[in-house]
């Protein structure tokens, strides 16, 4: 099988090579409290009083972007 024929396959297969998922697990409702409300405020709050902290707290620092026009 050739290189086309396999990223196809891939493709296909495994319908786009992205997911989104939680890195924590939400058991309880205090761990729901740490992830989402009212936890994440507190980040938000550590984010806008030192903005380098983004990387820190956010998936900014494990993104890409990737941008075309198809071609």
């Amino acid at each position: 099988m050739g290189l086309k024929e396999e990223a196809l396959k891939l493709h296909k297969e495994s319908k786009g090579k992205l997911a989104t998922k939680l890195k924590v697990e939400v058991k309880t409702k205090k761990d729901l409290s740490l992830v989402y409300t009212p936890g994440v405020a507190e980040v938000c709050k550590e984010i806008a009083a030192n903005p380098k902290t983004v990387y820190d707290y956010t998936i900014k620092s494990n993104s890409v972007a990737v941008v075309s026009d198809g071609s």
